[in-house]
């Protein structure tokens, strides 16, 4: 869809509940905006330097929002749990004595793999209060996911419980060397069976709920994310206390968050979003965040939308897609009368979905766009100015973007260094952005090559194909490489190649993400079979379950199809492009430089 898509503008008369949005005047709201203006709408240490913890939880207790609800758990089993700004000062800081007392210090890795717990939240926060570096893991990872990531990461210190242990972690644990101690929470006491097992209960509750946050510079390293690329492991983005910035600003400008809202960002702490939106941004803003350690169910949504008296939901496309499937009677069913502003993000929100949220919940969805790379919301549609179905919006205050020509192998062409930024609207090219953000990653960890290959000509190259109508917004052409969108989450080809290729059946792989109307993209593999093995319903059964045991069911393949005779350049690389284009039935583009050309 282009900017001929039909165009939502919602007027003053019709903002819900009569507030006022955040950004009205657009044009305005970019010409008065600074990063520095931004950084003095934070408190700072009180000593000087900045930490993501004391503006996300200390500056609040210490004031009026002490006895305000932080954070309210939802437990799977109808338990419900809750935090003042007041009390969760007070567990970080146990948190943070406990890693203390480890002897785990500035710059140490601590890892959590964990639900969506409270215990979460403590250990994010109080590992960022101790300056060490935090990194959290998705849940639904299979262990060689979990593996390559504490290895990467270099982690020291673990935060799981002990059923996610024996599944995901003890399978690896001799090739995580570096891991020392294992904090299990829900746990009795240390396991005999866990090496540098400690019960996150009797850990945090001997600890002292008093505790000075050491002098930490904005430069100082506090969030390691990681995120797949199309070849080699994952890549370990590294972020810095002075994201919180980016975060505070963005979460004013791009999710429209004013004081007293109930605001539930549905992402998991395992990604991006779910640690900068789920977790810092609104906790800076002093509001009420809503977590839900339960999977999606569409009535249960529904209720904790009313039960909660949500104001703002920043949610994912494949849930909506899933909420518009049940139909609108289903919404209507809910009072969500107190639901002023709902967002989108982690894969192109289709403009079906955009409608659908006018007519269904009152409201339209706002899609914005971002990455793991860039920390917090880039460009996006805002809640007091004109959407348009099907874009992604555009830049945010303080974001400048280009697009930019590209050369045969779909990304930016860099020349000497220089790079030609598209001045037409409505041509394809790479999407990129100018450094200099708060929360733009400073660097893959242990791979600075790779993160050096990211800018050219003063840009930031995001990977992404992108097009520019005649009045500004942006719309999403797609991936220029082969990064699979699914479901939200980033999926790297190599990684789901590598562990096919273990099978003993499986001599070559290819993987591709193929279209599925729910979550955006599913992963589809090819694989070619060693001698003696036959291509069989059974043997296809058995590979997916062998991926799915690897790998974990967010990442591995949906479908396998045989296939003795994978398209390759003449150097031996797997032409996923190829594979893509035949299993759509596109045009199959240049074949020079096949193999064997076909």
């Amino acid at each position: 869809m282009d900017g001929t898509a039909t165009r939502a503008t919602i007027h003053k008369e019709a903002w819900p509940a009569g507030v006022i949005p955040n950004v009205v005047d657009y044009a305005a709201a970019r010409a008065d905006f600074s990063w520095d203006a931004a950084r003095a709408a934070l408190d700072g240490l009180p000593g000087g330097g900045l930490n993501i913890a004391h503006e996300a939880v200390d500056r609040h207790a210490g004031g009026a929002l002490r006895d305000h609800v932080a954070v309210r758990w939802l437990g799977r089993d109808g338990r419900v749990d809750e935090a003042t700004y007041g009390e969760l000062a007070a567990a970080t800081n146990c948190f943070a004595n406990a890693l203390r007392a480890l002897g785990v210090g500035p710059g140490d890795r601590v890892f959590t793999l964990l639900g969506r717990v409270p215990e979460l939240h403590v250990a994010v926060l109080g590992t960022l209060k101790n300056r060490s570096v935090v990194s959290t893991l998705f849940p639904a990872f299979g262990p060689e996911p979990v593996r390559q990531r504490l290895a990467l990461g270099d982690a020291r210190v673990l935060v799981t419980t002990p059923a996610l242990y024996r599944r995901k972690v003890a399978p690896v644990r001799d090739r995580v060397p570096r891991l020392r101690h294992v904090v299990l929470v829900g746990a009795g006491g240390p396991d005999g069976d866990i090496p540098g097992s400690l019960a996150y209960d009797d850990l945090v509750g001997s600890a002292s709920p008093e505790f000075t946050i050491p002098p930490t510079a904005p430069g100082d390293m506090a969030l390691l994310h990681f995120t797949s690329g199309t070849t080699g492991t994952p890549k370990g983005a590294v972020h810095v206390h002075e994201a919180v910035v980016a975060h505070h600003a963005t979460a004013t400008s791009a999710l429209d968050l004013h004081p007293g809202d109930v605001f539930w960002c549905t992402a998991d702490p395992g990604w991006v979003t779910g640690m900068s939106y789920g977790i810092i941004a609104p906790l800076t803003h002093g509001v009420t965040s809503i977590v839900d350690e339960a999977d999606f169910a569409l009535d249960r949504w529904y209720q904790i939308l009313a039960d909660e008296q949500v104001s703002v939901w920043y949610t994912a496309p494949t849930a909506l897609r899933m909420l518009m499937r049940a139909g609108a009677d289903e919404a209507r069913a809910h009072d969500l009368s107190h639901l002023r502003f709902v967002a989108s993000v982690g894969e192109p929100l289709n403009a079906e979905v955009v409608v659908w949220g006018q007519v269904a919940l009152g409201l339209p969805i706002h899609d914005n766009w971002w990455q793991t790379e860039t920390g917090g919301i880039m460009i996006a549609n805002l809640a007091g100015c004109e959407i348009r179905p099907g874009s992604m919006g555009r830049p945010l205050p303080g974001v400048e973007v280009g697009i930019l020509a590209r050369g045969p192998d779909g990304r930016a062409a860099v020349r000497g260094g220089k790079v030609q930024e598209i001045a037409a609207s409505g041509v394809d090219g790479e999407l990129a952005l100018r450094p200099g953000w708060p929360s733009m990653f400073r660097g893959y960890l242990h791979d600075e090559p790779r993160y050096r290959a990211c800018f050219a000509g003063g840009w930031y190259l995001t990977g992404d194909v992108a097009r520019r109508d005649e009045d500004g917004w942006l719309w999403f052409v797609g991936r220029a490489d082969d990064v699979i969108k699914s479901a939200g989450h980033l999926i790297g080809p190599f990684e789901v190649e590598s562990v096919l290729m273990e099978h003993p059946a499986v001599v070559e792989a290819g993987v591709i993400g193929v279209p599925d109307p729910v979550a955006g993209e599913v992963v589809k593999g090819f694989v070619t079979l060693a001698a003696g093995h036959t291509p069989s319903d059974d043997l296809r059964l058995d590979l997916i379950g062998f991926a799915r045991r690897r790998l974990g069911a967010a990442v591995a393949p949906r479908d396998i199809a045989f296939d003795q005779h994978l398209p390759k350049t003449k150097s031996g690389k797997i032409l996923r492009r190829l594979l893509k284009a035949r299993e759509l039935g596109l045009p199959e583009g240049d074949l020079s430089t096949l193999e064997v050309p076909t």
